[in-house]
């Protein structure tokens, strides 16, 4: 039987990037070493990316014990739209060091609930289809490449 080990290592941001927090949810009461930085233990559990009811957006879900802490977290990261990095990790069982990154993924913190037992932060892709918003960003062939001059695009 193989053991694979797998941690969550978040990364709060505010919206202009400055990093707020970083956690870890792989050993309890520990600081792991992940890309040079000490992420200290927050007990949460990562929902990974999955299409909303309507189909129109990403969501993606962290959810969070019922506790004064996680509650000030979760409130300030949903009141100053701070911006959510996770990275899914496999780590090496003997050392618990992070052995490979398996994926990363950006989102937004869009709103929050909670019972007496959890607390549900929604994280929402940057982009909404219904609303048209996008973040603020203007695209520039520095960033792109070459881009078109008219909307006529087509494929010969």
């Amino acid at each position: 039987m193989t053991v694979v080990a797998l941690t969550n290592f978040i990364e709060i941001s505010e919206p202009d990037g400055t990093v707020q927090h970083r956690f870890q949810n792989g050993k309890p009461g520990q600081t792991i070493l992940h890309r040079g930085v000490a992420y200290p233990y927050l007990s949460f559990i990562y929902q990974g990316a999955a299409k909303n009811r309507t189909g129109d957006n990403l969501e993606s879900q962290l959810v969070l014990s019922a506790n004064q802490i996680s509650m000030n977290y979760a409130h300030q990261a949903v009141d100053l739209n701070y911006q959510i990095r996770v990275d899914s990790c496999s780590m090496n069982p003997s050392t618990f060091e992070v052995a490979k990154t398996l994926t990363t993924e950006y989102w937004l913190a869009a709103s929050l609930s909670y019972d007496p037992e959890v607390i549900e932060v929604l994280l929402s892709s940057g982009i909404d289809a219904v609303g048209s918003n996008a973040p603020i960003r203007v695209l520039t062939t520095a960033i792109v490449g070459v881009l078109p001059t008219t909307a006529s695009i087509r494929n010969l």
